[in-house]
């Protein structure tokens, strides 16, 4: 998988692609990630990617010339699955969304700023848009961190276990069931004596009732999906 980030602000993505799942993946060639700062974009020598909203109001909107003429570069180099753009009103990630997206070949990833991009960018330029959250942030970078997370780690071969990813939280609707290990007692606190058991079959439906209860404890709205 290529990931290509757009940003005003490069530096603040770097550090998470440095360490950890992430740095692996790259190093294995599992996965390319390249930072382009719209700036190198801009049309004029201030180097300036916003301007006033017409029409009046406060903030300013990131303007069309220069995501176009990035996306068009990139475009022009290769053929990409989806040109994203992280956005409070976008769809909603979740891990289904994120199984989906991590068998792309390549995706571009726009990061928001200031009151947001020219409409004409998610009209004609933007074919699919991510929220993380119903919240505002300063900018899309944490939103495209997130995503590319999201999936890296789902790629085959990231994880040491590649059975890990299949078992974590919303794979199936369901939350993860509880986990635990050494000691079996500490302060009379005690790991379930199932999981102790060594006996297959009842770990597997221990875990399975506990994954339920968690669900419908938690997160009900889960089990209706």
């Amino acid at each position: 998988m290529r990931i290509d980030i757009i940003t005003v602000l490069p530096e603040l993505l770097r550090s998470p692609f440095d360490a950890s799942i992430m740095k692996r993946a790259i190093e294995k060639g599992l996965v390319e990630v390249h930072f382009h700062n719209l700036r190198d974009y801009a049309t004029n020598k201030y180097k300036s990617v916003d301007d006033y909203p017409y029409g009046g109001g406060a903030g300013m909107v990131m303007m069309i010339e220069p995501i176009d003429k990035c996306i068009s570069q990139l475009k022009s180099e290769r053929d990409y699955n989806e040109i994203i753009y992280m956005t409070p009103d976008g769809e909603t990630l979740n891990q289904g969304m994120a199984n989906t997206m991590s068998l792309c070949k390549n995706i571009v990833i726009l990061c928001g700023h200031y009151k947001g991009v020219d409409q004409r960018v998610r009209d004609h330029l933007i074919t699919k848009e991510i929220s993380i959250g119903d919240y505002v942030l300063s900018g899309g970078e944490l939103g495209a961190i997130i995503l590319s997370d999201a999936l890296i780690r789902l790629i085959p071969g990231v994880l040491s276990d590649e059975t890990s990813a299949l078992t974590d939280s919303f794979q199936d609707n369901l939350l993860a069931p509880p986990i635990y290990t050494r000691p079996a007692n500490y302060n009379g606190w005690e790991v379930p004596p199932v999981l102790l058991s060594g006996h297959a079959a009842n770990i597997d439906q221990w875990r399975e009732e506990m994954a339920y209860e968690h669900t419908k404890n938690r997160r009900p709205d889960l089990l209706d999906r």
